[in-house]
C-alpha cells in the first residue's frame, strides 16, 4: 500500500518561492496517464470545472459522488506513478466535507483545492465557515494518518468584485487555519495584474497559488510568475479546452473527406 503521508509530505515540499509547482491539471484516467508519464510532471491534480464536463454535468451542479468516482481512477494512476494527488474538491460539499476528504484519501489523494464561495448560493462563506473547514479538513486527514495533507485554500472574493485587501485578509487566516496555499482567481474580466501578484506574495509569505490564463488580455507568462516568486501554478480546464478544439478539428478533417479506400 501507497504511503500517503510521504507522498503528502512530497507534495507539499514542492512548493518552493520562485521555483514553483505547476500542475497540468487533468480530468479523466486518460489525461492523467499522460500527465503522469513525464518526466516534467511532478505532481497531478484536477480541476473540478473540467471534471465536470467530462462526466456531462456543470462545474456547480457536480456532486460530490461524481467527483469521486473520476479519482477513483486518476488516483491509481498517481498511486501506481508514485506522483501526489490533489483533487479539486469544490467548496467541500458543504456537511459532505468529511466524507469528501475520507474518500480523495482513500483514492489516493493527498492534498485538495478548497473553496470559500457556496457553489450552490454562489455566496461567499463566512470567514468562520472556511477556517473550520480548513481544519475540519486538516482533523480528518490526520486520522487517516496523513498529516501533512495540503489544503489549497482558495479565495474567490475578486470574482463577484471584491477587493484586494478583503482576499489579504482572507487568506491570511486561511493560512493561520492551515492552509499551505492561498488560491487567488482573479475577476470573470481579466487575471490578477503582476502589482496584484506581488502584493500577495508579500502578504502570503510566498504562499501564493495561481492559475495561468493560457491567452488573453493582462496574462502574465510561467517565466514572469516565477520571477515574482510565487510556489504554485496551474491552468485550470484550459487543457481540456484546447485538447477538445484539437479533436473537433482531426474530425473536421475525417469527416470532411468524401472517399475511402479499404483493405
Amino acid at each position: 500500500m501507497a504511503d500517503f503521508n510521504a507522498l503528502a509530505k512530497t507534495l507539499k515540499k514542492l512548493h518552493v518561492p520562485g521555483k514553483p509547482l505547476i500542475l497540468a491539471n487533468v480530468y479523466d484516467i486518460l489525461f492523467a496517464q499522460a500527465a503522469a508519464s513525464l518526466s516534467t510532471c511532478k505532481a497531478i491534480a484536477t480541476a473540478s470545472y473540467a471534471v465536470a464536463r467530462a462526466n456531462g454535468t456543470e462545474d456547480d451542479a457536480m456532486t460530490m459522488e461524481t467527483n469521486l468516482d473520476a479519482v477513483s481512477g486518476i488516483g491509481k494512476v498517481a498511486v501506481a506513478a508514485k506522483k501526489p494527488l490533489t483533487v479539486d474538491i469544490q467548496d467541500g460539499y458543504s456537511t459532505k466535507l468529511e466524507g469528501a476528504i475520507k474518500g480523495l484519501i482513500e483514492r489516493g489523494a493527498v492534498g485538495c483545492n478548497l473553496e470559500d464561495c457556496n457553489k450552490d448560493t454562489q455566496q461567499m462563506y463566512p470567514l468562520e465557515t472556511t477556517t473550520q473547514q480548513i481544519k475540519q479538513t486538516l482533523k480528518v486527514a490526520n486520522s487517516l494518518s496523513v498529516s501533512d495533507f495540503v489544503v489549497n485554500a482558495s479565495c474567490d472574493t475578486l470574482i463577484p468584485g471584491g477587493s484586494l485587501s478583503e482576499v489579504i485578509t482572507r487568506g491570511k487566516l486561511y493560512l493561520a487555519a492551515g492552509a499551505t496555499t492561498v488560491f487567488v482567481w482573479g475577476s470573470s474580466q481579466r487575471g490578477l495584474h503582476n502589482e496584484e501578484v506581488k502584493q500577495l506574495i508579500q502578504a502570503f509569505d510566498g504562499r501564493l497559488s495561481v492559475a495561468l490564463r493560457m491567452s488573453g488580455k493582462d496574462t502574465l507568462t510561467v517565466r514572469e510568475l516565477i520571477e515574482i516568486g510565487l510556489v504554485r501554478v496551474s491552468v485550470g480546464p484550459q487543457i481540456q479546452f484546447q485538447a477538445i478544439d484539437a479533436f473537433k478539428k482531426e474530425a473536421e478533417k475525417l469527416l470532411a473527406q468524401e472517399a475511402y479506400t479499404t483493405s
